[in-house]
């Protein structure tokens, strides 16, 4: 499922084999056709930039911008390498003469200019990004009791517009950490258990960018709590309806 720290990953591969460096673009399913993807062809990729679980790949006055959504991915293979998809079903190929970057599925894939990045109302409303080097927890917090304080800390922390790349494996691992119920309304949650969710957040991703996600300890969790023994519960929550792991003994 992709977050905040495969969006992270999947921008350090494709700057290792793209950047710099001119561009054959193709799109092998018609979903990426219809996108106008194919206008990046033969334009150089000056840089790569992540926000949240946006991904954007700046071509002079153009970005592609993609979002992943639930099992959208992008794949990085060595020319002549074995696909792990068919190819007809990649919605964009960027291709270099040593590796070729595969886009698949997601809500989002298109190419906007630059110039309107500043204003595009998908982009635009976005929180500050969980895993950005400058990220300043306090501005989040400040966000956080500016919204809605009867909702639950695990939709809220979820709400991209409040702070971005955070998804529900990470609500449910951050929450986990530290012991905060996510069912808890946001009134009832002190400015220094938000601070402490949302870095646990922050520690859990940046660690995932680095040596891959790790066993969970309650996402998707089946028999006793592994820290306290407790019942590890798991129900629907948000208008989403996406499903939250927690333990009921001790998750205050």
């Amino acid at each position: 499922m992709p977050e905040g720290d495969t969006i992270l990953r999947a921008r350090n591969r494709l700057t290792d084999a793209l950047l710099g460096q001119t561009i054959a673009v193709s799109a092998p399913n018609p979903r990426g056709r219809s996108t106008g993807v194919q206008r990046l062809d033969g334009l150089v990729l000056d840089r790569i930039e992540t926000h949240g679980k946006n991904l954007m790949l700046f071509f002079g006055d153009r970005l592609l911008h993609s979002h992943l959504g639930m099992s959208g991915s992008w794949q990085v293979y060595p020319h002549g390498a074995r696909w792990r998809r068919a190819r007809s079903s990649a919605w964009a190929v960027l291709s270099t003469e040593q590796y070729e970057a595969a886009q698949f599925g997601g809500p989002t894939l298109r190419v906007l200019p630059v110039s309107r990045l500043a204003l595009d109302p998908q982009l635009s409303r976005l929180g500050p990004d969980i895993l950005a080097p400058g990220f300043e927890v306090d501005a989040v917090v400040s966000a956080l009791r500016a919204a809605d304080q009867q909702r639950t800390l695990g939709e809220t922390i979820l709400d991209q517009r409040l702070v971005a790349g955070i998804g529900n494996i990470f609500k449910c691992e951050a929450c986990f950490a530290t012991r905060l119920s996510p069912w808890r309304a946001v009134e009832q949650v002190t400015d220094d258990e938000l601070r402490a969710v949302l870095l646990a957040a922050r520690e859990q991703m940046l660690d995932a960018v680095l040596r891959g996600r790790q066993p969970f300890a309650v996402y998707n969790h089946r028999g006793p709590c592994t820290r306290c023994g407790g019942r590890v519960s798991s129900r629907g929550q948000g208008d989403a309806n996406r499903t939250t792991w927690w333990c009921e003994h001790c998750q205050s």
